[in-house]
């Protein structure tokens, strides 16, 4: 069956809906991001791309510091929230009842109510149009203990992360593999 053409647009999906965090423990704010992924593996190396007259875009300019907290499905309402309330306005934070840590690495604090906190630090910005991209190593993870397995893995399945596509939030699934595993050959069982 033939595709139907569209006009070029942001339409790679799904992407993560996640909360950064920007400014310090004394005074937070919190935005929804969706344009955020992994642009290298070593140096680890994120990307978040925020509107310029979005209140947290300055604070992020200045600081040169932001934490990517990783959301949950039964955040949904909350990640909705703070991505079309502004902080200028309302303290995000205290009205959906989360909850801050100081991170290791950076300045700025994480939500504790979220599993995966990504602590990232600006080496880079640039306005690509409607968005400024901020590119950032990340220089350190904060993972909640109740998901690390006996061996020391995270368990993202168990976490119930949240997912974004062309204006829906959606909760992640069950997991189908893992890397390599399509081309992993089976383990020969000894002859008994």
């Amino acid at each position: 069956m033939p595709k139907q053409f569209w006009k070029g647009s942001a339409l790679l999906a799904p992407v993560p809906a996640a909360l950064v965090t920007c400014g310090t423990i004394d005074s937070p704010n919190v935005l929804t991001i969706g344009w955020t992924g992994i642009v290298c593996t070593r140096p680890p190396m994120t990307y978040i791309s925020v509107r310029p007259e979005r209140y947290s875009h300055d604070i992020i300019k200045s600081s040169g510091e932001f934490v990517i907290n990783l959301t949950t499905s039964t955040m949904c309402r909350e990640t909705d929230f703070c991505g079309v309330k502004s902080g200028k306005d309302i303290n995000k934070i205290e009205k959906c009842g989360f909850h801050l840590s100081p991170a290791e690495k950076v300045g700025v604090p994480m939500i504790d109510e979220c599993p995966v906190s990504l602590e990232c630090k600006v080496t880079e910005s640039k306005l690509l149009g409607s968005h400024t991209m901020f590119l950032a190593e990340i220089v350190g993870i904060d993972v909640d203990e109740k998901y690390i397995d006996s061996k020391g893995k995270l368990n993202l399945q168990q976490c119930g992360l949240m997912a974004y596509a062309h204006g829906e939030y959606f909760a992640l699934g069950r997991k189908l593999g893992d890397f390599g595993w399509s081309v992993r050959k089976k383990k020969k069982h000894p002859k008994k």
